[in-house]
């Protein structure tokens, strides 16, 4: 039916004020698995360093009565280096839009608000370089130090396409790896050959992080030695998760990660690894230089892999 005629409704009426929720919805991903997993210390000096050590290899220890004895061969510790990294961001409010006056919705101070946004995603930021095939990098005046994310330290337990050009880097974190010219698909096997790889090198791995395509690979994997989580049902919904995978050489957890890199599939013993903290996030003021207000983000933090044969990787997947 028509209106009657005069009628005044909400299309003619200016006066309204908007049904603005005062709530912000923020659908960025936040979520830093590898970076919340890893043990905090305290760096101080932007080098850091520590030692590995290893094993002799078991053998046949059966002796004569009564024989002389000879000295067991020693093995060394292998003195290792890392490097922090700055992660720094700014923001900068105008005077009258930071004004205590000022009506926002959803928050009440617009400098608190985007600080806040900036130091969760700069957590984004840290949790990408510990997946970045990047070394550790001194730097200069004029070049950014650099910490040396996974790709840089694992030579051991990993799987890579090495028919087409993948090479392992040297494995102290100072040089990147070689990727393939070419990718191949992930599977169950080449996962499976890592994980055996690892539990002989003695390995506990206890976290998986790959990208959404492989984690969907993952969901395929099957066999009576290798179960997975069931599908679960309840109040008409069913969740279909994969909590943990088991395997004969060990229960390890499938993280799917937006900042692993989509070639890459890691497994981690998450004690082996952690970042020194040189200096831990700040917020903090910067000069004013006119009707505005200037505050920085900062983090500067290293990354130690304590043992690289305590975790694997399989590489040059599609």
């Amino acid at each position: 039916m028509a209106q009657p005629a005069n009628t005044f409704s909400t299309y003619d009426s200016v006066g309204i004020r908007e049904d603005l929720s005062n709530i912000i919805y923020n659908i960025d991903p936040t979520a830093t698995p590898l970076y919340s997993k890893s043990a905090k210390t305290k760096a101080r000096n932007t080098v850091f360093e520590w030692m590995t050590q290893a094993l002799r290899n078991a053998t046949v220890n059966a002796n004569v009565e009564g024989d002389a004895t000879t000295a067991q061969a020693v093995i060394p510790t292998v003195r290792l280096q890392g490097r922090t990294q700055i992660f720094k961001n700014a923001i900068t409010i105008s005077g009258t839009d930071n004004a205590a006056a000022i009506d926002n919705a959803g928050r009440q101070r617009e400098m608190a608000y985007q600080s806040l946004l900036e130091a969760t995603a700069q957590k984004l930021d840290i949790e990408l370089a510990l997946f970045a095939n990047t070394p550790n990098n001194a730097g200069s005046n004029t070049v950014a130090r650099t910490l040396g994310g996974i790709p840089s330290w694992l030579v051991t337990n990993v799987s890579f396409n090495a028919a087409d050009g993948g090479a392992n880097p040297v494995g102290d974190g100072t040089n990147a790896r070689t990727d393939a010219s070419s990718t191949r698909a992930f599977t169950q096997a080449l996962f499976d050959t890592v994980m055996q790889d690892s539990w002989t090198s003695g390995a506990k791995l206890d976290t998986c992080y790959l990208s959404p395509t492989n984690m969907t690979s993952a969901l395929a994997f099957e066999g009576n030695n290798n179960q997975r989580s069931n599908v679960q049902a309840g109040d008409e919904k069913v969740i279909k998760s994969l909590a943990v995978y088991v395997t004969p050489w060990g229960t390890i957890e499938f993280m799917p990660s937006r900042m692993v890199r989509a070639s890459d599939v890691i497994l981690v013993q998450s004690d082996m690894w952690c970042c020194p903290i040189l200096r831990a996030t700040s917020n903090t003021e910067l000069a004013k230089n006119g009707d505005n207000e200037t505050r920085q983000i900062i983090t500067e933090l290293g990354f130690e892999s304590k043992n690289q044969a305590a975790s694997g990787a399989v590489y040059d997947v599609a």
